[in-house]
């Protein structure tokens, strides 16, 4: 095929609506009814594909035409998942041949048509190659790692349900990505899993929730909960929001970064009717703030959904004030809230991502003060063992002295402010 990579037609691609996710194979002939529809319809505003994507498209990709790229179900049909389809447009240094289809390798490798168009195919280091393509390092233990860090099983008192915190709960709907991570927390999941648990899966976390009324808020999340079907969405989400005292909904995701064609006008139809309903979208780096993503975010926002970021610090990928402060003013200009810096949890192989903890310090220090407080996340650790997010900040506050409390600002200056009189 001269190089390009192999694909399948949109009029050729089967679907149907069960437990398994799109890329399954159990599939009906399909139209993505919403995407069709944009396409069809010129008063409705097509899907923006960046430049640099439509020449990745062209020699790529030479037969797919617009309205297949811009199908969600698609780009998963198509996503890269081997050896065979990568090398077809990376050239892939040894350390990463020896890594794809290891043995001893647990985590799967898919990155979407879209997003491997961002990837930088002469450069070992681009920041999204790091982020998707998987090398050797990943095989090195290291002293302190672990498949479940965060103790997600012990605080699960039913399955596929987190319940660390007094308030709140944490629903994983599925063990599926669009793309997968090679950092990513829940590896032992995804990598066991792989496919959309369904319906009958969840009915034991959505007693549990009905059943304890302290529980006000639930995070969906996953796997990637926006690649499951507009029908499953929208049956959990109505479940959700039947339970009186659940008093808002979160949507944890990577889909308007690694897959923004999901956001079809059907899902944006369902979505609105569940609030007060929130989106926190995993960003990485500058890079991703592609047109594709800009519109995602801009559709989700028109809706009303309030948007956040979160955001994994990673060695090498985006581990400089520089890189973080392009990312955070980059988001709140597509409308993202910059919410979370993450310490990179310690999940077996994992060093070679992990900075040292005060280099997040570091990089808030050279936030704060230096641009707009809108666009200045909270830097925090997810404690091992179960201990929930711990935030860290510089030492702004120097102590007490004389009645007075006494303050380091941004520059590094001293200030004292007058404590009341008891």
């Amino acid at each position: 095929m001269n190089g390009e990579l192999e694909f399948e037609p949109l009029g050729q691609a089967e679907y149907c609506d069960d437990d398994e996710p799109p890329s399954g194979g159990k599939y009906d002939r399909y139209v993505d009814s919403a995407n069709y529809l944009e396409v069809k319809n010129h008063s409705a505003k097509a899907f923006p594909i960046n430049d640099n994507t439509q020449s990745f498209i062209k020699k790529f990709y030479p037969g797919v035409t617009n309205e297949e790229w811009n199908s969600w179900r698609w780009q998963l049909k198509n996503s890269i998942t081997s050896i065979k389809h990568l090398i077809k447009f990376i050239e892939l240094t040894p350390q990463e041949i020896e890594a794809i289809d290891n043995p001893h390798h647990s985590l799967p490798l898919r990155i979407t048509p879209y997003y491997a168009s961002l990837i930088g195919r002469d450069n070992e280091r681009d920041p999204i190659r790091r982020c998707m393509v998987p090398t050797i390092n990943e095989l090195l233990l290291s002293k302190g790692e672990s498949s479940d860090p965060l103790e997600e099983q012990h605080y699960s008192p039913v399955p596929n349900l987190v319940h660390r915190y007094p308030d709140r709960v944490l629903f994983l709907t599925t063990g599926f990505c669009s793309a997968y991570c090679r950092y990513c927390t829940r590896s032992h999941m995804v990598a066991k899993d792989k496919c959309h648990v369904g319906v009958e899966a969840w009915q034991p976390a959505l007693e549990y929730i009905r059943n304890h009324s302290e529980v006000r808020d639930v995070l969906v999340s996953g796997g990637d909960p926006l690649t499951m079907s507009d029908s499953h969405i929208e049956y959990l989400l109505q479940n959700l929001r039947a339970i009186k005292h659940v008093e808002i909904i979160r949507i944890g995701t990577k889909v308007p970064v690694v897959l923004p064609q999901r956001i079809t006008h059907n899902l944006l139809r369902i979505l609105k009717q569940y609030h007060p309903l929130y989106i926190s979208i995993h960003f990485a780096h500058p890079a991703e703030l592609t047109p594709e993503t800009a519109e995602a975010c801009a559709r989700l926002a028109n809706i009303g959904i309030p948007l956040g970021s979160q955001t994994v610090l990673l060695k090498g990928i985006n581990d400089n004030v520089d890189t973080m402060k392009r990312l955070m003013q980059g988001l709140l200009k597509i409308r993202v809230r910059p919410y979370y810096i993450y310490q990179c949890d310690p999940i077996p192989g994992s060093n070679h991502f992990r900075t040292k903890v005060s280099k997040g310090i570091e990089i808030i220090k050279g936030l704060r003060g230096f641009t707009t407080g809108y666009a200045v996340p909270t830097f925090v650790i997810d404690a091992p063992g179960g201990g929930g997010k711990i935030p860290l900040l510089p030492e702004y506050f120097q102590g007490e002295i004389d009645g007075k409390v006494i303050l380091k600002n941004y520059e590094d200056k001293t200030f004292y402010y007058p404590n009341p009189i008891d």
